[in-house]
Order: C-alpha cells, then sequence, then structure tokens
C-alpha cells in the first residue's frame, strides 16, 4: 500500500502541472511502474489530448505488459477525439490499475472500470481520493454541475480595503504576494474581472511567469453592457490571448477585433454567467475582482476556493471595500469556507479557503 501511495502522488503531481492547460479535459496523471521500476509517466497534453494513460504506455513500449498503472482519474471507456483510454490499457496487457478518483462524466462513470474488470485486469479504486477529487475538481464541477470551479482572489488590507477612497490601490500588497498570484493564473484556464475593475485598472490579465504556461491564459470580462473600450490593453492584446467578454442577452453588440469573443448569458445573473463559461469548456477560472463582482459570487454560493492575501496595514471605514453590499440580514445566510492553508509570503499573509458547510453555532464564544 506505501508503495501504492508514493506512485499515486508522483502521478498527482504529474496532473498539477497541467492544471490550466488541458481545458475543456481534466488534467490526468499516469504512472506505469514494473518490478520498482518506473517504465512511462505523463500528464494530459495541452489542450486536452493526447490523454496521459495514452503518452506513458507509448513510452512504456511493450514493457508495460504486466505493469501496475497508477491514473488519477478513472479511464475513459467512450470513443471521441482518440480511442478510449481503458482499451488502450486492455490492449496494452497491464496487470493493475490503481485509480484516484472516479470520472463523473455519465459516458465514463464506472464503465472504465467496468471494462478493466471484464478484461480481467485488477483494479484498485479510491487510493488518494481526496487528493485526486481536489486535482480533478474544476473538470467534476463542470460536468455535473454546468459551471467552471471558481476561486476568488482578493488581496486587502486587515480590515478588508482594497484602495483609498479616491481610488489609490498600487500596491496594498507586496511583490511577493503579487508574484503568487501569477502562479495561481498559472493553474487557472481563465483570469476574470468585473468591467468596473477593467475600466479602473485597465488590466492585461497575462501570466507573467516565464515558462508556466504554452496556452494562453483566457482572459474574461463580466461586461453585461458591453462597455469595454476598444483601446482597452485587454482587446489591444487580443490577438496574443484571447479575450472573453461575457455580455447580457440584450447588450448593444459592436465589432471588436480579432481575438475577442463575445459571449451572451441567458440573464443577469452570476449564475448565468458562470453556466455560459462552462459551456464553452472551461473548469477553472480564477476571479480576481472586483468588489461587486466578488459580492455577487458569494452571494450565490458560486465561490468554490478563496485566497486571500491580507497587508498588514489599515485603511478605514472610508476606503473601498473588497467586497460591495451583500444584503445580508441574518448570519446563517453567509457563504461559510474551511481554512486549508496559511502562511506569510513576504510581510503580507496568504489564506486559502474552500467552501464548507458547518454546523449551526452553539452560541458559545
Amino acid at each position: 500500500m506505501s508503495d501504492d501511495h508514493a506512485h499515486m502522488r508522483s502521478a498527482l503531481s504529474l496532473a498539477q502541472r497541467g492544471l490550466g492547460q488541458t481545458w475543456p479535459n481534466p488534467s490526468v496523471g499516469c504512472v506505469i511502474v514494473k518490478n520498482g521500476r518506473v517504465l512511462g509517466r505523463a500528464t494530459t497534453a495541452i489542450g486536452g489530448r493526447p490523454h496521459a494513460e495514452t503518452q506513458a504506455l507509448a513510452m512504456a513500449g511493450a514493457a508495460a505488459r504486466g505493469a501496475t498503472v497508477y491514473v488519477t482519474l478513472e479511464p475513459c471507456s467512450h470513443h471521441g477525439h482518440t480511442p478510449p483510454c481503458a482499451e488502450a490499457l486492455i490492449r496494452a496487457g497491464v496487470a493493475r490499475v490503481v485509480i484516484a478518483s472516479s470520472d463523473p462524466d455519465p459516458r465514463v462513470s464506472g464503465r472504465g472500470v467496468a471494462l478493466l474488470k471484464a478484461a480481467g485486469i485488477a483494479v484498485t479504486e479510491d487510493v488518494l481520493r481526496s487528493e485526486g477529487d481536489a486535482v480533478a475538481e474544476g473538470f467534476v464541477r463542470r460536468v455535473t454541475l454546468g459551471r467552471p470551479m471558481v476561486t476568488l482572489k482578493l488581496a486587502s488590507t486587515l480590515d478588508g480595503r482594497i484602495a483609498t477612497a479616491s481610488g489609490e490601490s498600487k500596491w496594498i500588497t507586496g511583490t511577493a504576494a503579487r508574484r503568487d498570484v501569477q502562479m495561481l493564473r498559472a493553474r487557472h484556464d481563465a483570469v476574470m474581472v468585473g468591467i468596473g475593475t477593467a475600466l479602473a485598472d485597465d488590466p492585461d490579465l497575462t501570466c507573467r511567469l516565464d515558462g508556466a504556461r504554452t496556452r494562453p491564459l483566457v482572459r474574461v470580462i463580466a461586461d453585461s453592457d458591453l462597455r469595454t473600450p476598444l483601446t482597452s490593453r485587454l482587446v489591444q492584446t487580443a490577438h496574443i490571448a484571447p479575450v472573453w467578454l461575457v455580455c447580457a442577452p440584450d447588450a448593444p453588440r459592436k465589432t471588436f477585433p480579432a481575438g475577442v469573443e463575445i459571449i451572451a448569458t441567458d440573464r443577469r445573473d452570476a449564475a448565468s454567467l458562470l453556466t455560459a463559461l462552462g459551456a464553452h469548456g472551461l473548469t477553472r477560472v480564477l476571479v480576481e475582482g472586483g468588489g461587486q463582482l466578488a459580492a455577487a459570487l458569494l452571494a450565490a454560493d458560486l465561490v468554490d476556493r478563496l485566497v486571500w492575501y491580507h497587508a498588514p496595514a489599515v485603511l478605514g471605514g472610508d476606503a473601498l471595500a473588497a467586497v460591495r453590499d451583500m444584503a445580508i440580514s441574518r448570519l446563517a445566510d453567509m457563504q461559510r469556507f474551511e481554512r486549508v492553508a496559511h502562511r506569510g509570503i513576504g510581510h503580507d499573509i496568504r489564506s486559502e479557503f474552500r467552501r464548507a458547510v458547518l454546523p449551526a453555532a452553539t452560541g458559545m464564544g
């Protein structure tokens, strides 16, 4: 069992490297082992194909016969752009397949395992399941809920302020925290801001870590009325990295240059916004502001992960809040999170949370 865990951790590490670059497919890691020797290892290719199993089998060649395969997600069993990975494993003659997470896609769920077992291959499931589920979370959200996983990033003072009353905001946090944000961008399919932030900051929203990405980061603006200027940095650089403007169905249309895609939602709400992104294949979206978009997503209970950078400073109540009004009148109505990580980063503090269902308050404390 200890060997299973060690090899699965290697497969999970491979899968994590592909996060943000394989959508609409999941990033999967695969390691092939025989007699204690690693014969092949791969992650899903950029853009989602070829799959990890196919590449690892090609690396192992004929030696894969009788080997054990460690894969982070149940091997696919349906014919799509590529043949099923389950059939490829069967043809290769592997003896055993160890799986971290089940595939929720109804075309696969349980069928990949069933194919392997029917061919006489031993299958061990749920090895490091929680870690596998975390890596596959974006894909699972898109398949089961029709929307991508949402990570909300906030950077503020200790009292939750992102700018002075006059709008001065550069920089609340230090260089180490800002570099860490680039790491977050590298692990997501897209980065999104609201139109207010786009107009105020004129950002480029690129990933500025050399070598961190091969596939361009999709840049999304929640722009209900299509107010994004043709002169904005995002539009002017759309030929380098795609820009998606998500608008309301009744938004007045205008012509944008190549690289800018207009996506109309069904309604003017946060759920429709994310459903539109899911329909276009996105699995992991990093939301970086502003306060109105953050409030809308939180109020609709659509934030799956929350990464908050706190600078050791205070601006006061007249400064701009990281999250705008949410009209919550009862504590029972607020979205709660579970802290999963907390550390210093430069002079700042980085805290990471995931959505949680907590027991009702006891009235103590």
